[in-house]
């Protein structure tokens, strides 16, 4: 039986924290601590990270990096000490296997199995991969063990071919997944072939082909006329007048909801006569400085010059929901969005349909709002800057207007 317990050890405000490794070998104990490379704040260990609720988004956004480091550490260490055969266990052998951890050494052997390669490929980049990454592979990963179950044979690496494509496809159709999460699935497989062959392994030559068939969804986004109904309504209680002012500052900024709702005055600086907010994309990482509506200086104004207070993104996309129901935004469209199917165990999966429109409405709805009510109307380079989109391509693909839409926005130029 082992276990591993971190430990803030430094007198110092900032410090690396100290793992110590407990286990016990033929009735006696034993105890090693080595430093880890994790630095945080004595405030951070003693206020934040034991806390069970925080409201502050940003500390739960820290909480969350430095747990994930956390469960990888402990993960590492749990994982060699049971796989020791030879080696003897003492401070010595802790010190090492925390230096691989951040220092792996180079790669021998590559699993061919690709359920096993994926999870050897987040291990091998867990100190670059995101959390949100990590999590969206596991899923397909913990996807392909269900497959594997279901067929009764596994699935190497080299298998990724049209057989498989077809197999794999109506697998999840049958589970009842879209196709367009299909189609996104597929294409994360893809990837992780071609990090294997990178690595040495040897592919399917079919692999670099394989497509399946996208559903064009009618993508949601307020216009103009639908906005102001949203920001006349009155007399809302205080959580959902919070969420109808955040859901008219992110229609009217651009940003995802991970940027917006950390918005606070301190972020605000004024040049030449114009307000201006800066912040550091949490996506991208990019420093961003974004002029501010007046439509935001507004709700700046009504809120003595703070912004709402933050809500948790689960609960804000329910409220936005109920907002765009009051205000009457329910048009009939073509979308999806998740519904329990089955009996027994509860399933849920996204279906394509007819819905009101404000069923529809998600924490996405501010960016792309932003870019389509704003296309034809500012640069689409400044646009594009703006919403952080890597292409105009990706831009045009992300935003809401149709073909006629676009059409009819050129035939402006002629």
């Amino acid at each position: 039986m082992a276990s591993v317990n971190f430990l803030y050890r430094s007198n110092r405000n900032e410090a690396a924290l100290t793992l110590r490794f407990l286990f016990r070998h033929q009735e006696k104990d034993y105890v090693f601590s080595t430093k880890t490379k994790l630095i945080i704040t004595r405030k951070y260990w003693e206020k934040v990270h034991f806390k069970k609720r925080i409201k502050d988004l940003d500390s739960s956004f820290e909480k969350s990096r430095i747990q994930n480091e956390l469960n990888n550490i402990e993960s590492h260490v749990i994982r060699l000490f049971n796989d020791n055969k030879n080696s003897k266990i003492d401070k010595n052998w802790l010190k090492k296997i925390i230096h691989d951890f951040y220092y792996p050494k180079e790669i021998k052997n590559i699993p061919e199995n690709i359920i096993d390669f994926i999870e050897f490929y987040i291990n091998y980049r867990k100190n670059e991969l995101k959390i949100t990454s990590i999590n969206k592979y596991r899923v397909i990963k913990n996807k392909l063990i269900r497959l594997e179950n279901y067929r009764k044979e596994s699935l190497s690496v080299k298998d990724i071919n049209e057989d498989f494509k077809k197999e794999f496809v109506d697998y999840q159709k049958r589970e009842g997944y879209a196709k367009n999460t299909i189609q996104k699935e597929l294409a994360f497989i893809k990837t992780f072939c071609k990090q294997a062959r990178y690595m040495g392994l040897e592919v399917s030559s079919q692999m670099d082909n394989l497509k399946t068939e996208k559903e064009n969804i009618e993508k949601i986004y307020l216009n103009i006329e639908e906005l102001s109904k949203i920001e006349s309504l009155d007399n809302l209680p205080q959580d959902l007048d919070e969420a109808r002012d955040w859901l008219v500052i992110s229609c009217f900024c651009g940003q995802r909801i991970s940027d917006f709702m950390r918005f606070n005055k301190e972020m605000i600086r004024e040049e030449n006569g114009k307000k201006f907010i800066e912040f550091t994309q949490r996506k991208t990482n990019k420093i961003m400085t974004v002029p501010l509506h007046h439509k935001i200086l507004d709700i700046l104004d009504k809120r003595y010059g703070e912004f709402p207070k933050a809500i948790f993104f689960h609960k804000y996309n329910q409220l936005i929901k109920t907002i765009c129901k009051i205000a009457k935004i329910d048009d009939l469209v073509k979308g999806s969005r998740m519904k329990k199917i089955g009996t027994g165990k509860f399933k849920y999966r996204k279906k394509d349909g007819v819905y009101k429109k404000h069923e529809l409405i998600t924490s996405h709805v501010g960016r792309r709002s932003f870019a389509s009510n704003y296309y034809g109307k500012i640069p689409t380079t400044y646009l594009i800057f703006i919403t952080g989109h890597s292409s105009e391509k990706m831009f045009l693909n992300y935003m809401g207007k149709s073909n006629k839409d676009l059409a009819v926005e050129v035939s402006k130029y002629f």
